[in-house]
């Protein structure tokens, strides 16, 4: 993706990391004081934390130009039940599968930017066929 020049290359905030795990389907993990994060460490949350905390300048302007592009995608889906209760009006008529098309292209970006970072899709990514041991 082009376009990411002009983003800052300063660390993520807090902010943008919390958002950074709720798009790639990773539930809140809490606060790193409260002594519970040593497992996190052996996993994907813990490689995403680390990711996220030692990214290089240009990684941190593409992750942000994800985050410009996953902020509308997800405030499009929730516009789109807007136009649930009305199935036509006058000339128009609603796009039935507008909610679906909207989240799939949602869930693509949201994939695309754990394809950037290594890490695998979250909980909330995940479909049902697969088992987590």
């Amino acid at each position: 993706m082009s376009g990411s020049t002009a983003l800052s290359t300063n660390a993520l905030t807090d902010a943008e990391k919390t958002d950074i795990r709720r798009f790639m389907g990773y539930p809140a993990i809490g606060s790193v004081a409260t002594g519970q994060s040593s497992w996190r460490f052996f996993t994907a949350y813990g490689q995403n934390e680390w990711r996220m905390n030692n990214l290089a300048p240009a990684e941190l302007q593409q992750v942000r130009l994800y985050l410009a592009q996953l902020y509308p995608l997800e405030t499009g889906v929730i516009g789109a039940a807007d136009n649930l209760d009305t199935d036509q009006a006058a000339v128009w008529k609603r796009n039935r599968s507008e909610v679906t098309d909207r989240m799939g292209l949602y869930d693509m970006w949201r994939r695309r930017l754990c394809g950037f970072l290594g890490i695998p899709p979250g909980p909330d990514l995940c479909t049902g066929s697969q088992i987590v041991i």
